[in-house]
């Protein structure tokens, strides 16, 4: 379903908000623990401020789109305590799920968004995050539904604008259609540089130092899914301090 927000931005959900039903323990902490870490977007026409939602301070903040069961956001967080981690996830389930990996690990630099992501891409300033990981999105495998892939030029415009200097965007996923998808799409982008240079710099060996990112931390790996993370980064610089340059496709 597509519907706008408040400040005009369009949000383009489509998969589902619910699965099975919660177990009690699950369901009060939606009703007690949600509430504390769930990030609240500012009033109409004013930029989120995501260093502010954290205290103590943080050094950094990362996102994560679509963090599922908030295994790997968990782990990256335990790993990284002094940066400040947004999770974005529409469904209920894995929501839930989150909240008990961080009421069992004590995590105090999660934040959680239970909506659509581009509505917190809308909102970030310009270079305010260190890193965005975007691990096994909805493939969407038939043609009509391409659109509803979350790697599009519109997305990686919004990604790359709210991107600093010398940040990341980690990709992952295990469906063949998606992997040609995803990196055609950010090969052509003018403001994505692909870092790897060749097979092994995925595959391990040699080259997972020259490019590739490390192994996934443990614990972190998604369940039964095959497929290590790859890395882009924005391409600098702005044409001027404040300035993002436009693409082609939107001028």
């Amino acid at each position: 379903m597509s519907e706008p927000s408040p400040d005009g931005v369009r949000s383009s959900f489509f998969g589902r908000r619910h699965g099975r039903r919660l177990r009690p323990g699950r369901s009060r902490r939606l009703d007690s623990l949600l509430p504390r870490l769930r990030l609240v977007m500012p009033a109409e026409g004013e930029a989120l401020d995501p260093a502010a939602l954290f205290k103590p301070a943080v050094v950094d903040v990362w996102l994560e789109i679509g963090f599922g069961g908030g295994e790997h956001l968990a782990a990256m967080a335990a790993a990284n305590p002094g940066i400040g981690f947004i999770g974005c996830e529409p469904y209920v389930n894995g929501v839930a799920n989150l909240l008990v990996l961080v009421e069992q690990l004590r995590l105090g630099n999660v934040r959680i968004f239970d909506d659509d992501a581009r509505l917190v891409l809308s909102r970030l300033p310009e270079a305010s995050l260190g890193r965005i990981a975007l691990l096994f999105p909805d493939p969407w495998p038939k043609k009509r539904h391409a659109s509803r892939r979350f790697v599009s030029p519109e997305n990686l415009d919004s990604m790359a604008r709210v991107l600093r200097d010398g940040a990341e965007l980690r990709i992952a996923t295990d469906d063949p259609l998606l992997v040609r998808w995803m990196l055609a799409a950010l090969i052509a982008h003018p403001h994505f540089a692909w870092l790897p240079r060749g097979p092994e710099d995925w595959r391990g060996g040699a080259g997972r130092a020259r490019a590739g990112p490390p192994p996934w931390p443990r614990g972190a790996g998604p369940s039964g899914r095959r497929g290590a993370p790859s890395r882009c980064r924005p391409r600098r610089p702005r044409t001027r301090p404040g300035c993002w340059p436009r693409s082609a496709r939107s001028r």
